[in-house]
């Protein structure tokens, strides 16, 4: 990076301001297009799912396979026990976004999300994996290699359907409330969120805060005039209980979406840990992109 930036002042950027406050075919395109809901005054609330005395963790791993990746990064963390405890229910929430192959890097790495399931099934935590994608969902889940990276290996697939949905407080900029697929948050006792590196047409990056916008229900799309505020929205709605972001190859162009090889590079990390800002700033190193121009 050309210079230095605080951590405070990453979070002033990512705000456009000077402080973070506190789809498909069938069933999707409900969720994408359906018209807004008049504000209600009984709002769900989504809970902090951060462990007490894990927080601003982050470790960095190098390496060509994605599996001993997640398990030498969560042993430098301190093990999946210092978050996941037996009894838990945990969700588990990758990028299934687009109907792609793993391997254009546009979705997370089964790999990389299989091991977390087995990590977490190791702890005593029941596991499931779910995602409101942008085109069909099912279909996303097979053709990405999330689905049978979860049902293989001891997890759930949760496929987004209308009773999944409440009005809920978001955050306090653009997005003070909307339709979130909030049952399989209000289940969790905790959340693990397993994004892909990759580039974004309008927001620059596609990482750890962008990757919660898979919880939102219809009418998302409108957002995307003002997506720096809404990820930065998204950073402060969710706080999750550990984050891992998939390195293992890198979406450099044409994100988010990509489609061809030639827009992938080989990553071989894996960023994990509690802080979702450092993370991602991180995130942005691995993209050689500038901070300084990512809002």
């Amino acid at each position: 990076m050309k210079k230095e930036i605080s951590r405070r002042d990453f979070i002033a950027k990512l705000a456009g301001a000077t402080a973070l406050a506190g789809c498909s075919i069938g069933a999707g395109l409900f969720f994408h297009n359906r018209r807004l809901v008049p504000e209600s005054a009984s709002l769900k609330s989504v809970q902090n799912f951060a462990v007490a005395g894990t927080e601003n963790l982050m470790t960095v791993v190098n390496g060509k396979d994605g599996a001993l990746l997640v398990k030498a990064a969560l042993q430098k963390l301190g093990g999946i026990n210092k978050f996941i405890k037996p009894g838990d229910r945990v969700l588990i929430k990758p990028n299934c976004a687009f109907d792609r192959p793993p391997h254009l890097g546009a979705t997370t790495s089964p790999e990389v999300v299989a091991e977390i399931v087995r990590q977490c099934v190791s702890a005593g935590a029941e596991v499931r994996v779910s995602d409101n994608p942008i085109n069909n969902a099912e279909g996303c889940f097979v053709k990405s290699g999330l689905k049978d990276a979860g049902e293989k290996n001891g997890a759930e697939i949760w496929l987004p359907q209308p009773s999944l949905f409440k009005r809920t407080r978001v955050g306090k900029m653009k997005i003070k409330e909307w339709d979130v697929m909030y049952e399989p948050l209000a289940w969790a006792t905790k959340l693990i969120g397993v994004p892909t590196v990759k580039s974004h047409n309008l927001s620059g990056a596609s990482l750890t805060m962008k990757n919660w916008y898979g919880f939102l229900g219809h009418g998302r799309n409108r957002l995307h005039q003002s997506i720096n505020e809404v990820i930065a929205d998204l950073g402060s709605f969710i706080t999750p209980t550990l984050v891992i972001l998939d390195g293992t190859r890198i979406l450099k162009t044409n994100g988010p979406t990509g489609g061809s090889m030639a827009d992938v590079e080989p990553g071989n990390v894996i960023v994990a840990g509690t802080d979702q800002v450092a993370i991602d700033a991180y995130g942005v190193k691995l993209l050689k992109q500038d901070i300084s121009e990512i809002k």
